[in-house]
């Protein structure tokens, strides 16, 4: 199947896609502020630049998009189908890249949380993990 849009079209979709500041990480950011936690956030000093981070409690959040950090929901199992040798080199990297800053996080004495963007719908349960976690 073909891609619906142009290659200039594509391009200019996907050059709008960030990686800070995105709709599931304000989610997670609002819900914390609200509940009276403070943070730190993409502190440079540690690996992986996480998306939230406690230093008092040395715990950081990252918020990963499904499509973008494979997760096994039906969100992170789509697959493109134009250029796919470049998407599956591109993706697997980045979840061997996750998992070895997890790595780095743990031997350096911090605890990581991430939060999938499908995990989000339901705020009171990611409230309820959230401070689960930062206890």
């Amino acid at each position: 199947m073909t891609d619906v849009l142009t290659p200039e079209q594509r391009r200019f979709n996907m050059s709008r896609i960030r990686g800070r500041n995105t709709a599931p990480e304000m989610l997670v950011r609002r819900l914390l502020h609200r509940a009276g936690y403070r943070y730190r956030l993409h502190a440079r000093e540690l690996p992986g630049k996480p998306d939230l981070v406690f230093p008092s409690r040395r715990k950081v959040i990252f918020v990963h998009g499904c499509f973008w950090h494979g997760h096994r929901c039906r969100y992170g199992r789509v697959r493109p189908r134009t250029n796919a040798d470049f998407w599956s080199a591109k993706l697997a990297g980045n979840v061997q890249r996750d998992r070895k800053v997890r790595s780095e996080l743990t031997r350096a004495g911090w605890k990581a949380l991430v939060m999938w963007e499908c995990e989000l719908r339901d705020q009171v349960r990611t409230l309820r993990r959230l401070r689960a976690f930062l206890r």
